[in-house]
């Protein structure tokens, strides 16, 4: 018996208007199990509606159902929950006033840092969805394709194609069901693998030609400059596919990709295996993540960002 997983159901099950909402930059298990929740609550005859503060970037818009998703503010709709998929604060939801609302946070980070009415964070899951699935147990809503397709989506977004060390068991068990209900492995795989278009092709060759290693190899810097996505007519793009290729390199045990923003400041994602812990250095400049995935903001030039970062890789037992 999963008693948070019970709590949320029975909470659900009494309201009747709800909303939805995951993370700022949202990436593809926030998007699939939104999406996924919501077509759960659907079947219950709730009034909901999936309300993000992202436009998240191809290929997640091709998600089944992609087009439900209101991108804008939630206050001051009058609602009787919100649920928050991964974004516990204002700073990671992008909304403000939810504490005027009931909220349910469904998450597997531990940083959530604000307190909610319900509060249901389980680290050892390898993807929201995977609670999501186990949720829908507690509401008693049959998964069928279109869900299980999401769910497993989700799944296999964030685990990297089951090749991230978040990777358990469970993982394996639960996307094995999903295909039972119809979720095509190779669909979702050509889908969140294999849609690229030649821009994007073309911004990985830029970003790839900015890759710099330092301490015998074992960490790596790469560059998004702004430049890059103007001259290829591009917004901002989804890039964990970038970082996966450089942390591939044989001897790279931490990747700093370092993303410049519209006003010149730079959005830093850290991405590492085996003992580097990306979360503890994400954290001393006011970020935070995982042990393997984490990121923070920077004013600071990217000169001094990267000699920052060089003097706490240096600390680290590489």
């Amino acid at each position: 018996m999963n008693r948070e997983a019970k709590e949320i159901a029975e909470k659900l099950k009494k309201s009747r208007k709800i909303a939805i909402t995951s993370h700022i930059r949202p990436d593809g298990d926030s998007i699939g199990s939104g999406l996924a929740l919501y077509l759960m609550l659907k079947k219950m005859g709730k009034e909901v509606r999936y309300v993000n503060k992202d436009i998240p970037q191809p290929p997640l818009t091709y998600f089944p159902h992609y087009d439900v998703i209101e991108f804008g503010d939630i206050y001051p709709q009058e609602f009787d929950v919100v649920v928050l998929i991964e974004c516990s604060t204002e700073e990671r939801s992008g909304q403000k006033n939810l504490d005027r609302y009931f909220r349910i946070l469904i998450d597997h980070h531990l940083s959530n840092e604000e307190e909610v009415e319900l509060n249901w964070v389980d680290p050892e899951e390898s993807a929201v969805a995977i609670m999501i699935y186990e949720l829908a147990f507690y509401l008693g809503v049959e998964i069928d394709k279109e869900i299980a397709t999401l769910l497993y989506s989700g799944i296999v977004s964030d685990t990297g194609g089951f090749r991230f060390t978040n990777v358990n068991s469970k993982a394996f068990k639960v996307s094995a069901e999903l295909v039972e209900k119809g979720a095509d492995p190779v669909k979702v795989n050509r889908l969140l693998f294999e849609n690229y278009t030649p821009e994007k092709v073309k911004l990985i060759s830029k970003v790839l030609g900015t890759l710099e290693t330092f301490l015998d190899d074992k960490v790596a810097f790469i560059t998004m400059h702004k430049k890059f996505l103007d001259e290829l007519n591009l917004k901002d793009v989804e890039t964990e596919d970038i970082v996966t290729i450089v942390r591939s390199i044989r001897k790279v045990k931490i990747v700093a990709f370092l993303k410049e923003n519209d006003d010149g400041s730079y959005r830093v994602s850290l991405r590492s295996r085996d003992n580097a812990d990306s979360s503890k250095i994400a954290e001393k400049f006011g970020g935070g993540g995982h042990l393997h995935a984490a990121g923070f903001y920077s004013n600071k030039k990217i000169h001094t960002i990267k000699q920052i970062l060089l003097k706490e890789f240096e600390k680290l037992d590489l």
